[in-house]
């Protein structure tokens, strides 16, 4: 990636979740499934992330990999006076904290830990489902929109670690702006 921004981010949690756990209506409750915290995730080109739900599966191959900020979580509990969220509810795969992930949409961009960059393609938003209000907070569904992250496509094979990260970008991001709600429409491809 030439002319690419960088920037220091930390990968918080990696969620790994070989089951769905919210389907059907969300009075019936979430399904018992396991989900891992991982240390490190190992990512497929074009299939996602090995031993996840969406892993391979043809109707997710340009979305199989989830991103949010944390600092939407963080944003959202305060709007909405309740304790701090916990991130894996959300069932997002990736949460970073640091991450402008708004202007990514529609582009290509790399994240870096401990190695290799891997290749990603911000597709599209990943909108918040009802299940958040039973699962985060009464409100959280409402509160979460427009930042709820993005789904990504892998573009690389290769490692994600928790910990200190880099976020290369080809468009300029404002770390600050990480849990501000936006409309989350595709950046422009140059």
């Amino acid at each position: 990636m030439t002319g690419s921004y960088r920037y220091d981010v930390e990968v918080v949690h990696l969620l790994v979740s070989p089951e769905h756990a919210y389907f059907g209506r969300a009075r019936e409750g979430a399904a018992d499934v396991r989900s891992t915290d991982a240390d490190r995730v190992e990512l497929v080109a074009g299939k996602g992330i090995v031993g996840d739900r969406f892993f391979g599966k043809a109707a997710h191959m340009d979305a199989a990999v989830t991103l949010i900020a944390v600092e939407a979580l963080e944003a959202m509990a305060a709007e909405l006076g309740v304790p701090p969220l916990d991130p894996l509810l959300t069932r997002r795969n990736v949460v970073l904290r640091g991450a402008h992930l708004a202007p990514l949409l529609g582009q290509e961009f790399a994240l870096e830990s401990r190695g290799e960059p891997v290749r990603l393609r911000a597709g599209r938003p990943a909108h918040p489902c009802v299940w958040m209000d039973q699962m985060l907070a009464p409100g959280a569904h409402k509160a979460m929109r427009g930042r709820g992250g993005m789904r990504c496509q892998a573009l690389s094979d290769g490692i994600l670690h928790r910990g200190p990260a880099v976020l290369i970008s080809p468009v300029p991001l404002d770390p600050e702006s990480a849990g501000v709600p936006t409309l989350l429409r595709p950046s422009r491809l140059p």
